[in-house]
């Protein structure tokens, strides 16, 4: 794992491009800096800085090397690369509220902007006129929208908003693609279709995410939920109420793995059991350092009482990679399907890349029994090592290392969790 600091303001948004050399971040006003990474240090080579207002979302198109933005000026901007230059064109969304996050479909025919007007704009390239036309998706949607994520079969758009509600609709646009095929949301799909609509209500959907096959989506949102609907089991929906502070952001790194993160600085591992129709805990991914405090005196519990309003010194620094909330996280490598490594930007205006591995475990199965996946998340953060040979097991579980008189690794859903160190560094396995 890597972690670099741009020494900016917090990180409103960011976008990479195909061969992950460079990205595309907002420092948390009207600009998008381009940065390229050149050995182990990354250099700005583009600013640009076309919007009036503060730049809310970003995303780069792979294929077509092009990137688009939205703003809380209401305008949304397709910047193509001429030269050594950034061009860009005007896109008129026709709303009145500020956008609030922007998405290029799978196939980069189309885009779509959620916004503070209740409505999702699709946009898409009209040939005849050489202009971005948009058309607009507005039942039943009730407040703003934060967070959007499209299907893989470029139709299906999921949407979260702050109406407490996780949507699907319809985005197919006749003028540019063919008529969709049939999926496990439903087969009559015209533009605007409701597919399905979350009934619960678990608070603002801050981040919404598909799966790599497309019959899942995720979501959190502001109580600490995470949430799941599963296309294949009539579209039942699990979720997990958290004890952590709110999250951000969520992806799929499996079809049965997520990785969410949030307010607590530090991404967390889920894991859906299909076959129980359930989300579980899956740990920490950012181990804190390891140290020795001795007691307090009542001395300085009182001083601590004066100076700070508190009577623990603990909570004084953080011992995660990332010193602020962390707002995205994109999948740089594997995709959904199998990620290997993911990354992290938040409001401390650092960003953190994380590499996963998913190992088979080396023993093989007991009669019987199902082997399982081994998720690993290595990180090159100098934390201190334990004893040789020690290996604790996760936050969530109990379970001590075997050679200590412990149980082993903690078992949940028919799946083990581990926590333990490899070369001097942490890791996690699923």
């Amino acid at each position: 794992m890597a972690y670099h600091s741009f020494h900016l303001e917090p990180i409103s948004c960011h976008a990479w491009n195909k061969d992950r050399t460079q990205i595309a971040l907002c420092p948390n006003n009207h600009e998008v800096h381009i940065y390229r990474k050149d050995g182990a240090k990354w250099t700005k080579v583009h600013e640009l800085k076309e919007h009036n207002g503060q730049v809310t979302g970003i995303d780069w198109a792979p294929e077509s090397n092009r990137l688009v933005t939205c703003g809380t000026d209401r305008n949304a901007y397709v910047w193509t690369l001429k030269g050594n230059v950034w061009k860009p064109t005007l896109v008129i969304l026709r709303i009145n509220r500020a956008a609030r996050c922007v998405k290029w479909s799978p196939k980069e025919n189309k885009f779509a902007v959620g916004s503070g007007s209740r409505l999702i704009s699709i946009c898409y390239f009209e040939q005849e006129n050489d202009w971005w036309v948009c058309k607009h998706i507005k039942k039943p949607i009730r407040s703003t929208v934060l967070s959007l994520d499209w299907h893989p079969n470029n139709v299906l758009l999921a949407a979260g908003s702050c109406d407490f509600k996780c949507r699907i609709f319809s985005a197919y646009i006749k003028e540019v693609e063919e008529r969709p095929s049939p999926t496990p949301w439903g087969s009559k799909m015209p533009f605007g279709e409701l597919m399905f609509e979350s009934s619960s209500s678990c608070g603002w959907v801050h981040s919404i995410c598909f799966s790599a096959s497309g019959a899942r989506v995720a979501w959190v949102s502001h109580d600490s939920t995470l949430c799941l609907a599963d296309a294949n089991k009539k579209m039942a929906v699990a979720s997990l109420c958290t004890e952590t502070l709110p999250l951000l952001a969520v992806t799929f790194i499996t079809e049965n793995s997520l990785v969410a993160a949030g307010h607590d600085c530090y991404p967390m591992l889920f894991t859906y059991e299909e076959s129980q129709g359930a989300l579980t805990f899956g740990g920490k991914l950012d181990v804190p350092k390891q140290s020795s405090q001795r007691g307090l005196t009542a001395r300085e519990r009182f001083q601590n009482l004066d100076k700070k309003a508190s009577s623990d010194t603990a909570n004084a620094t953080l011992d995660t990679l990332h010193k602020n909330s962390i707002s995205q996280i994109s999948v740089l490598a594997g995709g959904k399907a199998n990620c290997s490594q993911f990354c992290t930007t938040g409001m401390d205006g650092g960003m953190g890349i994380w590499d996963v591995k998913v190992r088979h475990p080396r023993s093989p199965p007991h009669a019987g029994s199902t082997q399982h996946q081994t998720l690993v998340s290595h990180s090159s953060n100098c934390n201190p090592r334990p004893h040789p040979g020690c290996c604790a097991a996760l936050c969530c579980g109990g379970g001590a290392h075997p050679a200590h008189g412990g149980g082993g690794p903690t078992v949940l859903g028919g799946i083990s969790l581990t926590q333990g160190w490899v070369g001097g560094h942490p890791w996690v396995a699923l």
